[in-house]
């Protein structure tokens, strides 16, 4: 069976995130990272800035003096952390075999789903969904390896889609940079470029034995994905402790007409997870940063496992309300179950333990 693999890519992921929250940023060109004064780098450049030259890890006022009118965002991990959440689920229902390798990139298998349907149209559906349902755009290189799915996906950045067929893949390498393999770095390909080997034809086509030599034990690695052979299979990952769902305001929060509608909304979207995952939990948390900063967590542990929603927000806003202090106010809320078992709870759904009924009035 022919393998189909994805490696989908988040274009200029933190940028892309900041503008479409902020229409004002739209169009312009986006620094995220730290202060130029405080010695800080940038972690993403939206597409605009990068017409300047800028790239990721270039030190802040070097990108503030090749693009002047860069606008500097400080960067939300939070934010970005429940955006790629987001997609990735996106991902999960296509398929189970996911290796996510960051937060705006990951590796998909799709042979199984591809048995019954074009890999092409699998492709041009989660761009789809990306964009209508997060509001992003991801570049996708589909080939029959991990390491040309990977080049593939860079080459037509931003919103790119790019096939290499079956066969076609030492064709597709060969013309390309030798620094663009996987496994070669900026060190080794300079030293392969003093021996006059400037493209990865120009590597696939050394000898068998000469692999080894140059680069030890990784030879035979190095040498079949230069010639387009990769087996390497998508790792998927661990399983997962705990699914959570949280948010960060633009503003503090503190009275319960603000901080309930949030809590209602957490806790439906990690009961959507727990049950497009088949999967129940007993302990409910919930997490809390304050003003000033300090995070911390409440906890509390079920008499039965659940996914339902209603339980879910019931343990959570009760948890919430004993922080609901006066004065106090909240800039990060968050919601999350744990203590899994598979599949879905027993004819008895999960409730509240006593105690907690009582005080929920239940």
């Amino acid at each position: 069976m022919v393998r189909h693999i994805i490696h989908a890519d988040l274009d200029a992921f933190y940028a892309a995130v900041e503008q479409l929250d902020n229409p004002e940023l739209r169009g312009k060109a986006v620094l995220v990272g730290g202060r130029p004064e405080g010695r800080g780098v940038v972690a993403t450049a939206s597409y605009e800035a990068r017409k300047f030259g800028v790239h990721s890890a270039m030190p802040m006022a070097t990108a503030v003096r090749q693009c002047p009118e860069g606008i500097i965002v400080r960067p939300r991990f939070d934010r970005y952390r429940e955006m790629s959440a987001s997609v990735m689920d996106i991902f999960r229902d296509v398929t189970p075999i996911i290796q996510p390798v960051s937060l705006d990139e990951a590796y998909l298998d799709i042979t199984e789903p591809a048995s019954s349907t074009s890999p092409i149209a699998i492709a041009i559906d989660i761009k789809d969904r990306v964009r209508r349902e997060v509001g992003l755009t991801v570049s996708v290189g589909l080939g029959t390896g991990k390491c040309v799915a990977k080049i593939a996906s860079d080459f037509q950045k931003p919103d790119g889609l790019v096939v290499v067929p079956q066969g076609q893949e030492a064709e597709f390498l060969a013309p390309l940079p030798v620094g663009a393999l996987m496994g070669v770095g900026p060190k080794s390909a300079a030293r392969l470029r003093d021996d006059d080997i400037h493209t990865i034809g120009d590597l696939a086509a050394m000898p068998d034995t000469w692999f080894t030599r140059r680069f030890g034990k990784r030879g035979p690695s190095i040498r079949d994905r230069a010639r387009g052979i990769d087996d390497e299979p998508v790792q998927t990952s661990r399983e997962a402790k705990s699914i959570s769902s949280e948010t960060t305001f633009p503003h503090d929060i503190s009275t319960a007409e603000e901080i309930r509608p949030v809590v209602e909304r957490l806790s439906g979207s990690v009961a959507g997870s727990l049950a497009r995952k088949g999967m129940s939990g007993r302990t409910v948390t919930v997490k809390m940063r304050l003003s000033d900063f300090t995070t911390f967590t409440r906890q509390t542990t079920l008499s039965r496992p659940t996914h339902e929603d209603e339980t879910i927000l019931a343990t959570a806003w009760t948890l919430m309300q004993r922080e609901m202090t006066p004065g106090r106010a909240f800039r990060l809320l968050g919601v999350g179950v744990s203590g899994f078992t598979a599949g879905p709870e027993p004819e008895n759904d999960a409730q509240p333990s006593p105690e907690l009924q009582q005080r929920l009035r239940l």
